[in-house]
């Protein structure tokens, strides 16, 4: 009969069995139960904070006459309704009124948000009560000049949180394949960043993918702290969650103290060790919202990649039911170059948006890809990738390749699972 299963891809699932008598390495996130009462913990971690007095007692020290508060843009699943009733009785107790308050969306690079799409994530009660304003990174007016980092670039964020009194970042700490861990600074560079400044941090990128640094030691994240730093976040609330999007943790606090003690949490989570490569990979990208464009399934893909051998065969899952989901990106596929070639253009013309289609070439130029998505064959093979209708059908032609006793990893939540070699 052998052993059926199913994997996320949109809201739905796809379905595969693999053969019977055969094994596979089933790699999936330390499960850790989600908290009994997340807006209690949420409550908990503002009063008792990680690096930081409170955060009623920082606003009452401050007596900000503006508050802004970054949230994550539809990108980042974010646990807004534990969140935001124990932030905003904070508001009321420290005397800030609804008109005081700003919501800055983090959309980085990404294309502004609609107020349907607004209402749904964050909550139609919030978007009556309060502003919610999208970052427009190619906005230069909506930016600051704050002058050079110290690795020579300028630095330009958005006025919103720099001119404001009192500056919160609201964020979710998860594997990122450059950045090393999202939330924290990321909320800031490259979320309310603008474009120029997003692509100078990003640009280093390059010289990382082969070899990612130790998080602490990471130089894009260093950046991103000093950028963050230079802004004056007074104060983040980080959780991290569960494959079932519950909350297991809450930072809050200090910006550097109580991030790093979210990634040591998400770590633990998500960070699964392995002994060797393997023949094929199956991994899907976990579903809506990570699989909304191949910008944001491309994830799943990278991590399969350090569990894969070169030559081996990776499946790769994910609707992509919004397509490519960024121009730039597009437009360096549109090349129709082979992966090597791009990856060497690329190298000396770094872009935004390309960057993805650079990690993508970077996969295929060792591995082979078969994509399983809602993506024409046309649009797949852009995508250095060759199209299957089905997991199933994907599966049996590889294993004609590598024969019955090939080995195969599973990743099914390939989004969020990052194979790390013994």
């Amino acid at each position: 009969m052998g052993t059926a299963m199913e994997f996320a891809y949109g809201t739905g699932t796809l379905p595969f069995t693999l053969p019977e008598g055969m094994r596979a390495l089933t790699l999936l996130p330390r499960d850790m139960p989600g908290l009994a009462d997340p807006a209690a913990a949420v409550a908990e971690a503002l009063a008792k904070p990680i690096g930081s007095a409170s955060l009623l007692s920082r606003l009452r020290e401050k007596k900000p006459r503006s508050v802004t508060v970054v949230v994550n843009d539809e990108t980042r699943p974010t646990p807004y309704e534990a969140i935001f009733p124990p932030l905003l009785r904070v508001f009321e107790k420290a005397g800030i009124r609804d008109e005081q308050v700003v919501f800055v969306i983090a959309t980085g690079i990404h294309e502004p948000q609609s107020d349907e799409l607004n209402s749904r994530l964050y909550g139609p009660e919030m978007t009556r009560r309060f502003r919610f304003i999208n970052h427009v990174a190619t906005d230069a007016a909506s930016c600051v000049d704050l002058g050079k980092t110290s690795s020579g670039y300028d630095c330009k964020i958005n006025r919103l949180a720099v001119d404001c009194d009192f500056l919160i970042t609201i964020g979710v700490v998860m594997p990122h394949y450059f950045a090393g861990f999202s939330g924290g600074r990321k909320s800031i560079l490259p979320g309310l960043a603008s474009h120029d400044t997003v692509r100078s941090n990003h640009a280093r990128m390059v010289e990382l993918l082969d070899a990612l640094p130790p998080i602490r030691q990471n130089p894009i994240s260093l950046e991103m702290i000093e950028v963050a730093q230079k802004v004056g976040v007074d104060f983040i609330i980080n959780t991290v969650t569960n494959e079932q999007r519950q909350i297991v943790f809450v930072g809050a606090g200090d910006l550097v103290q109580a991030w790093y003690a979210a990634v040591d949490v998400s770590a633990k989570m998500y960070e699964i060790p392995f002994e060797e490569q393997v023949d094929i990979c199956i991994a899907a990208a976990s579903g809506y919202p990570r699989d909304v464009n191949v910008y944001q399934a491309q994830k799943a893909l990278d991590h399969a990649e350090a569990i894969t051998r070169p030559g081996g065969t990776i499946i790769w899952i994910g609707e992509c039911r919004d397509g490519l989901g960024e121009k730039v990106f597009e437009k360096w596929l549109n090349k129709k170059l082979a992966p090597e070639e791009l990856m060497r253009q690329f190298k000396g013309n770094f872009e935004l948006g390309g960057h993805k289609a650079y990690a993508i070439a970077k996969v295929a130029s060792s591995r082979k890809v078969r994509l399983i998505s809602s993506l024409s064959r046309p649009m797949t093979e852009l995508l250095f990738c060759s199209k299957a209708e089905n997991v199933q059908e994907a599966f049996d032609e590889a294993l004609k390749v590598y024969g019955p006793g090939a080995s195969v990893a599973i990743l099914p939540q390939g989004s969020l699972t990052l194979p790390v070699k013994k």
